[in-house]
């Protein structure tokens, strides 16, 4: 990273916390639903023969093919392959439009064989911006949307970008983002044109990518970082040097058990024992090599630094052990923020933890306070963390000086999913903390909370560890519930705790239950893979190949 970004955190609120939530109630109560047939099918992208890799299923397989627009209430679109932007607007669940045709595409989609999934972006409550796929952008004005009197879809802007595949060279291949911005160049000038275009280019698909409401900067969550292409610099020789990177051992490897971690570094061909210092500390650790500094940081938790030891092994590798001061705890890393190590997970530690699961979700309305239903210990869990998948990271890049500002190291944060909550804001982005999922609402820079922790829900992020087989996972804008779907018909639904008509007494902890978290659980009537996923405050959206579903969730009073 440049020397200029600042490494932060994240700052959690703990009075958003609830340390003795004690899992979610099943309940049968029903969820009204509806169903509507769609005239063409949904413009879906398959993945062809060459897009093999994890990434390739990321930015394909699991791309949400329903759009919201969050200007407007209950309001979702989605393209169909007549190149169609239709539109279904909810004003009354009982009396369902067809849905509308608003927009359509001048290219023939399905000439393409290597098209990318056309995509919507609401961009402001009269702009839409547009991508069909082929590697055009369109800016429409639409004037207000849902007026019949003043809507009309009008391209105001429309350019073929310059089409760069996610390139492929042996294994390799690199992700490219374009921040494009686009203006009238002369106020007397009625044509848009592009004034700034800059590329990122990066290893992996992108959580999430936001530029800030100003245009001042962009924030990115991702596994492998970003970084801007110089203008004019060959993509070629770019591409070299990120194998060359890729390629790069790490600096160590380590591995934990409940008490210890062994930390193995491959040393230079003629080292010796006195070309090595270590020097341990309780929550620190610093290898010198030949008077040069190799390794050094801050520890995840504290050691027993004198019981500590290190010897150099045959194979020409120095081999460290670290005595845990805190027997049990698992950590997701070995130094803080530091990504040049790699663990090495032993299959043993993982097996017994997914029955843990087991409590949270419970299978009846109102179960049986003497059962053991302990409440969610964190402490307990942290062995969840053995699950994650490598670590990403948040980084905010200046939009002047293209220098990343600052950069949050998820760690064991895993990223869930992100929701507009106001559309004049960026989207908020869910990571799992511990085993909640909390949802994090980013600022402009520069202010002290450009991250703020505005809603949490409750054991969310251990549950859906459980889910093997979902697919989509999304809140309503005002944080009243939770859903995820998986690939084929399931929904399931949760609820804020809300307060009970009837008081339960817990008499194993001698207090009484006032409110209870239910989950639902909705089974759509189709066999068709779910493809789109939209939550709103009152409405699940849920979109399949040929079929539109409506879960109503809330009745807003």
């Amino acid at each position: 990273m440049m020397e200029v970004a600042a490494n932060c955190s994240l700052r959690v609120k703990r009075p958003l916390l609830d340390p003795r939530f004690e899992g979610y109630k099943l309940s049968l109560e029903p969820l009204p639903s509806y169903q509507l047939e769609l005239d063409a099918a949904v413009a879906e992208v398959k993945l062809r023969d060459d897009q093999y890799t994890l990434e390739h299923m990321h930015a394909f397989g699991m791309y949400n093919y329903l759009h919201c627009d969050s200007w407007y209430q209950d309001s979702v679109y989605y393209i169909d392959n007549l190149g169609r932007i239709m539109n279904l607007k909810v004003m009354l669940d009982t009396a369902l439009g067809k849905p509308r045709e608003v927009f359509r595409l001048p290219t023939d989609l399905t000439a393409y064989d290597n098209r990318l999934c056309a995509s919507i972006h609401f961009t402001s409550s009269t702009w839409v911006t547009l991508s069909d796929g082929t590697g055009r952008l369109y800016l429409i004005g639409t004037g207000e949307r849902g007026n019949g009197a003043s809507e009309k879809w009008e391209i105001m802007f429309n350019e073929e970008l310059e089409k760069e595949e996610s390139h492929m060279k042996g294994s390799g291949f690199y992700v490219s983002l374009e921040w494009v911005t686009i203006s009238k160049k002369n106020t007397d000038n009625k044509k848009y044109e592009i004034v700034k275009r800059y590329v990122l280019h990066g290893k992996s698909v992108p959580h999430y990518a936001a530029i800030e409401p100003d245009g001042s900067g962009l924030m990115i969550v991702s596994y492998k970082s970003f970084t801007f292409v110089p203008d004019g610099q060959d993509i070629e020789e770019s591409k070299d040097e990120n194998m060359s990177e890729k390629i790069k051992e790490p600096l160590y490897y380590w591995q934990q058990t409940e008490d210890e971690l062994t930390v193995t570094v491959r040393l230079p061909e003629d080292s010796t024992k006195q070309d090595i210092q270590v020097q341990f500390l309780p929550d620190h650790i610093n290898i010198v090599l030949k008077g040069q500094s190799f390794l050094e940081g801050n520890l995840y938790s504290s050691v027993d630094h004198e019981s500590s030891t290190w010897i150099i092994k045959e194979n020409n590798s120095l081999e460290i052990s670290l005595i845990k001061k805190n027997e049990g705890l698992t950590w997701p890393e070995l130094l803080v923020g530091d990504k040049q190590g790699e663990l090495i997970r032993d299959s043993a530690q993982c097996a017994a933890i997914a029955e843990r699961l087991m409590h949270l979700t419970s299978e009846e309305l109102n179960p049986n306070p003497d059962k053991e239903k302990p409440p969610c210990n964190a402490q307990e869990l942290e062995e969840c963390d053995i699950f994650f998948e490598e670590s990403s990271s948040l980084c905010r890049f200046d939009g002047n000086t293209l220098k990343t500002t600052h950069v949050v190291n998820l760690g064991s944060n895993q990223y869930l999913f992100s929701v507009v909550v106001d559309p004049k804001d960026m989207p908020c982005f869910c990571l799992r903390h511990d085993v909640d999922a909390l949802l994090w609402q980013p600022h402009s820079s520069p202010r002290d909370d450009m991250w703020e922790h505005i809603a949490t829900f409750n054991a969310l992020g251990y549950v859906q560890a459980s889910k093997r087989d979902k697919k989509f996972f999304a809140c309503s804008p005002n944080y009243s519930y939770a859903a995820l779907c998986e690939c084929l018909r399931r929904v399931f639904i949760y609820r804020q705790p809300t307060p009970m008509s009837t008081v339960l007494y817990n008499r194993k902890e001698g207090r009484q239950v006032g409110q209870v978290a239910k989950q639902q659980v909705a089974s759509l009537e189709t066999n068709e893979p779910i493809l789109g996923f939209q939550a709103t405050n009152e409405r699940l959206f849920v979109l399949t190949t040929k079929n539109l579903f409506l879960i109503k969730v809330n009745t807003e009073n």
